[in-house]
Parts: C-alpha cells; structure tokens; sequence
C-alpha cells in the first residue's frame, strides 16, 4: 500500500516505487525536523473562488467572504504524524498547491520524484552522524554518469565548501550592539549572518548551485531563470558557468536600470540576459512561458520559495543550510540558541533558510520584515502579509497584493529583490498559525540602516537585508540585556551604491551625505 509523510512537516510524497522497507524507516528516522506543537483556536478562512486576470497571462483568485471554521487543534508531532493530513501535494495548511495548467503538471511532478528519490535512495546509507541535508542529498545528484563523468559522493557539500565559500561567520557586531544599548549601558547582542560573503555576494548561490546539479542529473542542458536585484541571476549565472550549462536570465527592464552591475556579472558569467518589459513578477511570468514551450530541454530554476510544488520546497531545503550552520554556531559560541532571528521579507528564500531550522524551538521568535515603500497605507508598498490577501499567483495560494477584481497591485521597495506582490505559501501558514512576527520598515529606515552598518561595522548589506537592520531601532528597546539577536545578513550592497548615494542626496540640500 502507498505511504505518505511529511518531510521538514511539509512536503507529502507518496515512495511505493522509490524505497526499500529499509531506506524508509531509516529516512523517516533521519529526517525527524517536523512542526512545533502549535494550537490553532477558532481560525476562520474563506472560500476562494478562481478569477481569470485581465491579461490572461496568470490566473489568480480573490477570496469571498463566506467565513468557514479551521481546525481547532492543528497538531504535528515530532514523529511526523498528523491528527489530520494537513501537508500533501505541497500545501502548508490552506497554503501552496499546484495551480497551473496540464502541460506542466508531469514535468512538475517528475521534478518532485527526482527531489525526493534523494531522500529515500536505496543505495544511499544513513550513517549515524548527522550530515546537514544538503550533503544528504549528495548521492542522489552527483553519484551518477553524466556525458560520460563520475562524480563522487560528497560533491555538493565540497562545492559547498570550496566553490560557494560555506560555511558563512556568525559575526559579532559589537559596535552595532553598543549603538542600540540604553542608558544603562544594557542591551542585546547582534550577531549577523554573513550570507554577503558567499560567492556571488548572496544566499542565492546556495539553492543555485543545487538546483543546477539537478537540473544535470536530470539531463537538462538549458537553465532558465527569472530575477529581479539580480543576485539569484549571478548565482544562477555561476553556477551554470561551473556545471557547462547554457543559461538564459530574464530580468524585468526596470530592474535592469536599478541593478545595472549585476546585469553585467551575469553576461560576464556567460549568461544570455533577455530583458522584459516591467518588473520581477513580469520576468517571472515571462520565464514560466518560455520554459513551457521546451520542457524536454530546459529547467527551471526558481530563486524564490514561491510557485508551483516543488518549487517552494526545493528552494527552502537547499537554503536551510543557513539555519544548520546559525544553530551549530551559537551553541559554540555561547552555548544556547539564539533568542531571537530576523530576516527581511520578499518572497521568503532568505527568511525560510534561516527560520526553518528554529520553527520546533518555540522560545525562539521569528521576526520577519517587509517592504512597506514609501508608507504602509500610501499604496507604494511590497508588504504582502501586513496588507495581502489570499489569492493564486503563479502556480501556489498564498497571500497577495491584489485588488477587489483578483487583480495583482504593482508592489514598491527601494529594495529591488522585495519588490514582488507575492510571499511564498510556507511563510503564509507561519502567519497564520502565528508562529512567525511580521514587520514592516519603510524606504527612508531602510537607507538610515544601510549607512549605520556602513560606517558602524564597515559592511555594507544590501537594500533589502537593510529593512532587517533597520528593524533592530524598534526591537532593541524591548529586549531583556543579553538577548541573543542573529540577523540573517543575506546580501552584500555594492549592487545598492549608487542607489543609497542619490537618495541621500536628493535628502540633503547641498547634496552632502549627513553623518550620524
């Protein structure tokens, strides 16, 4: 008979044709990384109902306001078992699905039997050290032929290593940490998550590196990819470069103008960079339809923990890496675990790869923070979960930006990379179940925080990791001394320079940058 599980409390796969009785009780025994106990009480949702956009390109919905009970008690043991099956065909609670059309569902699910054969390989031996998923995952991807080469077991986690430059410092930032400490000379203690210093200036690399190995265990020779900063299209671009597969970057021509150098990385990395007319979201549609007119050739590698399962999945596994090594680092530096994490908000890849490892551990809080542009009620914002509602965006539910007709609103951040009127399904539930805190930072914080770190630490993040810096001015002051505060730094800002040096001149009359 067909078994289903939960993988990380999420994914449920059915494995009759992929596992030996072996492997599967030795894969549900490794894999024990499922959802905290977490009550639910008198939740009310919606009935959604599909509208077809205007343009025809996407279909999304808009809900109705007919208000149902939720489940009273939503329960996930850390045996993997739920008092109800909450978590099949990638949907987290209400959230995720598959909403696209027929021609994509088989290659959709053939890229899901690939992502989980590597968890359950019969070959594979689960030793009784515990390897981060990712080496986990190494049989599977390298451990075969290729145009006649063999790779060897552990490959992923050497390029890891070697290519991509893990594992990344957990940074004590003590000039940050004396800025925020009251009049008592009391605060918390900021550790940074230097992401910014992989190859590539990103997490990004993280799930494209992976990605790409797949794409060429799978046969693959061309790389799609959509971006909107351009960090996951220079990861993307690498790791192509790396692997010798023909990659194509489609980049929204307003993005092109804000991120100008990494347009060039990428055509330096080999990247053939078609720009599309308008942002992310129109790039991203645009990627989805070219790679639906060759789905035998090419792949597409999504940066973002949003689309069709297993999109969302894959995306947050790779970039859990982030959230291993945070654990495994503060207990030797101080022994515990962080009090609390803080990750900007756009779609969710960052926020995901470092919240997922501490969703079990319920005294640390997961602070999440958004885009809110130029003002929270001003329109001009990207804050999907402090102003969206549910809707279905290219290929998941989740909550959006959205008009009263379904219609996708045109989101706005100074930050380019939080610049898309959608958030990835699995940060939707933790919302829901209220797991997670969400936050919003507007433009003008943003631009102040990036200039304190720059001359406070000399690092310079990028616009979208500043939303979170810019967060800790409200947070500190609420902190008990000693608080342990990690921030997932997970972008560099040499990308952002010439952006911050304008605005802070467009804010001066004289056209001088002000000093703290």
């Amino acid at each position: 008979m067909a078994c289903s599980n939960s993988f990380h409390g999420c994914v449920s796969f059915r494995y009759e044709n992929y596992c030996s009785p072996i492997c599967k009780s030795k894969l549900f025994s490794y894999l024990n990384c499922n959802w905290p106990l977490t009550v639910v009480k008198n939740k009310s949702s919606k009935v959604v109902r599909s509208v077809l956009s205007i343009t025809q390109d996407t279909l999304t919905s808009k809900e109705t306001n007919i208000p149902v009970r939720r489940l009273d008690i939503l329960r996930l043991t850390d045996g993997g078992e739920t008092e109800q099956v909450l978590f099949n065909a990638g949907k987290f609670g209400r959230f995720g699905g598959i909403f696209v059309p027929e021609t994509l569902v088989s290659c959709l699910k053939k890229l899901e039997a690939e992502f989980n054969m590597a968890r359950c390989d019969p070959e594979f031996q689960v030793n009784s050290f515990n390897y981060d998923f990712l080496k986990f995952l190494d049989f599977y991807v390298w451990n075969t032929s290729f145009s006649g080469t063999f790779y060897h077991l552990w490959s992923l986690q050497q390029t890891l290593r070697d290519y991509v430059g893990r594992e990344t410092p957990l940074y004590f930032a003590q000039r940050l940490t004396d800025y925020y400490k009251n009049c008592m000379g009391e605060g918390p203690e900021i550790y940074l998550k230097r992401e910014d210093l992989n190859h590539g200036g990103a997490h990004k690399i993280n799930n494209a590196i992976a990605q790409a190995m797949l794409a060429r265990r799978m046969g693959r020779k061309r790389v799609l990819a959509a971006t909107g900063a351009g960090q996951h299209g220079v990861g993307t671009a690498a790791a192509c470069a790396k692997l010798s597969l023909d990659c194509t970057i489609l980049m929204g021509n307003v993005d092109m103008e804000r991120q100008s150098s990494n347009m060039v990385l990428m055509k330096h990395l080999g990247a053939q960079v078609i720009p599309i007319e308008g942002t992310f979201k129109d790039a991203t549609s645009e990627a989805i339809r070219n790679w639906v007119g060759d789905l035998d050739n090419s792949y597409y590698l999504s940066g973002t923990a949003v689309g069709p399962h297993p999109c969302p999945s894959m995306v947050r596994e790779f970039q859990s890496v982030i959230g291993k090594e945070t654990r495994k680092q503060a207990m030797e530096k101080w022994g515990g675990k962080p009090d609390v994490v803080v990750a900007c908000v756009g779609s969710g890849s960052n926020a995901l790869g470092i919240f997922h490892e501490f969703v079990r551990d319920e005294d640390v809080r997961l602070i999440g923070i958004e885009a809110a542009g130029t003002g929270i009620d001003s329109g001009k914002h990207s804050a999907t979960l402090a102003k969206g509602e549910i809707g279905v965006y290219h290929g998941a539910r989740s909550y959006l930006l959205q008009d009263d007709d379904g219609q996708i609103i045109g989101p706005h951040s100074i930050g380019v990379g939080l610049h898309y009127p959608g958030v990835g399904p699995e940060l939707s539930f933790l919302k829901d179940i209220e797991r997670a805190e969400f936050y919003t930072v507007i433009d003008k914080e943003a631009l102040d925080a990036y200039a304190l770190l720059c001359r406070l630490e000399g690092i310079f993040p990028a616009l979208e990791v500043a939303h979170a810096f810019a967060y800790l001015g409200r947070l500190c002051k609420t902190l008990p001394n000693g608080t342990k505060v990690v921030v997932n730094c997970s972008g560099r800002g040499d990308k952002d320079a010439d952006v911050v040096f304008k605005h802070l001149q467009e804010q001066t009359s004289d056209g001088i940058i002000p000093i703290f």
